[in-house]
């Protein structure tokens, strides 16, 4: 599961992969704590590489398995590795998602530490109101910026807000 921003108030869980386990415990219970849930298709492969009828089912797929586990109606879809082209973002649109992106990559996939995802996103030119910031909820340090990440990101003057609540 990839969070658009991990477990906080406001955060936007990614469904992906929500017929493994560990997947199956992260979306209900981000479901049961009132978070915004958005799909990242079964596969996880580059969408803009697979025919429309591929690309449909793989999103199809997760969405079936998260609302036949949650009841929850997920509407957000972030493409995997944010690879798309109109094809995907059509094939989305039909599955009747919108399509959302980040501007702020904490890049804490690569783990460098606290220090560098700290800095990724805080020194990032892209920070600024309205900004999606991508973090993942299995890389190494994650877990570990996310209080001073969002501390840091309260005294600049930022509020933490679902994803929903930016598109609204």
């Amino acid at each position: 599961m990839d969070f658009s921003f991990p477990v906080q108030p406001g955060a936007a869980g990614r469904a992906q992969g929500a017929n493994r386990t560990g997947g199956i415990f992260c979306v209900i219970t981000l479901t049961q704590a009132g978070h915004d849930i958005g799909n990242q298709s079964e596969s996880r492969k580059n969408l803009s590489q697979l025919s429309t009828e591929e690309c449909l089912e793989d999103i199809r797929k997760t969405h079936t398995r998260v609302q036949e586990l949650t009841g929850y109606e997920m509407s957000l879809f972030r493409p995997p590795f944010g690879d798309f082209d109109t094809g995907v973002i059509d094939n989305a649109m039909e599955c009747g998602y919108m399509s959302v992106l980040w501007d702020v990559d904490s890049y804490d996939w690569k783990d460098y530490g606290v220090d560098a995802i700290l800095k990724n996103v805080l020194e990032s030119e892209e920070l600024g109101n309205g900004s999606i910031i991508r973090c993942h909820s299995g890389a190494r340090y994650t877990a570990d910026a996310l209080d001073s990440l969002l501390t840091e990101l309260e005294k600049l003057g930022y509020e933490i807000v679902p994803v929903s609540r930016l598109l609204t």
